[in-house]
């Protein structure tokens, strides 16, 4: 559930990782309505976390004074908010070179198969 990860962002964001439960709400009343941008990434972090429960994970403690996040709870964070790894690149078969019959032309002047010269008339004047 993305206010889950919301509200694991909120208190990894705090001093100590600690947060009041009224300085909570109005964190996460505020950052819910912040725009698509904030919504559209809390659903991708969610989205790798699909069965979060951060209070039975050990993520979070509830505490008189208000909520804290735990060692554990920072680690999770940040394993889903790295990148995924990158697919592995196949590597591609490259063709074979084209070799040719050897010339009299020098070694930095390169042979074009198959291209006759075409040469220019001079404009009539």
């Amino acid at each position: 559930m993305s206010i889950q990860i919301t509200v694991l962002k909120v208190l990894a964001g705090h001093p100590q990782g600690h947060a009041s439960l009224a300085d909570l709400k109005q964190y996460l009343a505020v950052l819910t309505c912040s725009g698509a941008e904030w919504s559209q990434r809390m659903k991708r972090l969610a989205a790798r976390a699909p069965e979060l429960d951060i209070f039975t994970s050990g993520y979070v403690l509830r505490e008189p004074s208000g909520w804290q996040i735990t060692a554990k709870g920072r680690e999770f964070l940040i394993s889903i908010e790295a990148p995924l790894a990158e697919p592995a690149l196949t590597p591609v078969a490259l063709p074979e070179p084209v070799v040719c019959e050897t010339t009299d032309l020098p070694t930095n002047v390169v042979r074009l198969l198959d291209h006759k010269a075409q040469r220019r008339r001079p404009a009539a004047a």
